[in-house]
């Protein structure tokens, strides 16, 4: 088998690219940053002894998604890990759009084509995981971090709706989404915020994200704790949601 992982330089994707590679699937990997993806491939060869490919891609740079696909589609991918992203902490009205367009273009464009292309190769042949990565954030509204919450609100219910569509075509493809809540990666320094919750661990994750991949579970999350917190928003209007939100965002310290 073969994997695609996106966003595999740091944090939940290198981690899920070391635990595909620990169970002997060759992988794929890409990210922005080179000197990272050779780093993570030589460690992956020489630990596993699987099969690595770097591909240096900018996501945020709508050509990139398309470059990506096409220049792996020759392999036959069995496996899309559909996770870069990236959030932008602060007031709506302060925040700089410049950087929440490419935020934009990254969580919701990006992931949109390689999830669409992807998942045409895998219809065809009948066979295949996708795991996108999104965040128990997709349930609910977010202030102080209205645009991530947004995007990973996209992903949930495009995700959702897809599960659904091969669920009633009988489909051999499997769709599962993760949804942890704070994770320890660099994601709280790209989006300049510290989280005074403790968050889960990144390698820990990966690895239970992966057997619950295999095992077709739709919806995967980091505990019982964040799986609560998604029936709560259910259960809740979205008035409560988004006040309960802002109250523990505002309790997140800034750099």
């Amino acid at each position: 088998m073969i994997a695609l992982v996106t966003g595999a330089s740091s944090g939940i994707g290198r981690d899920i690219a070391r635990s595909l590679a620990k169970h002997g699937i060759n992988v794929i990997i890409t990210a922005r940053r080179r000197d990272r993806l050779i780093e993570l491939k030589n460690e992956l060869m020489n630990e596993y002894g699987v099969k690595v490919m770097c591909i240096a891609a900018d996501l945020s740079k709508e050509a990139h998604a398309f470059k990506l696909y096409d220049a792996v589609k020759k392999y036959n991918i069995d496996i899309l890990i559909n996770n870069a992203g990236f959030g932008v902490f602060g007031k709506f009205a302060e925040t700089d759009l410049e950087r929440e367009l490419q935020m934009l273009d990254v969580n919701v464009k990006a992931f949109h084509i390689l999830f669409k292309l992807f998942l045409r190769d895998f219809k065809k042949r009948g066979c295949g995981y996708i795991l996108n990565t999104a965040s128990i954030a997709g349930f609910m509204p977010g202030p102080y971090f209205s645009s991530y919450y947004a995007s990973k609100a996209y992903i949930v219910r495009m995700t959702q709706a897809v599960a659904e569509e091969l669920r009633k075509e009988r489909s051999g493809v499997n769709i599962s989404m993760l949804c942890p809540g704070p994770v320890a990666t660099e994601f709280s320094e790209t989006a300049r915020v510290k989280f005074r919750s403790k968050p889960s661990n990144s390698e820990k994750l990966a690895e239970h994200a992966v057997r619950e991949m295999f095992a077709g579970k739709l919806f995967i999350t980091d505990s019982w704790l964040t799986s609560s917190l998604r029936v709560l928003a259910k259960i809740f209007p979205d008035c409560f949601a988004a006040a309960m939100a802002g109250c523990f965002q505002s309790k997140r310290e800034r750099f």
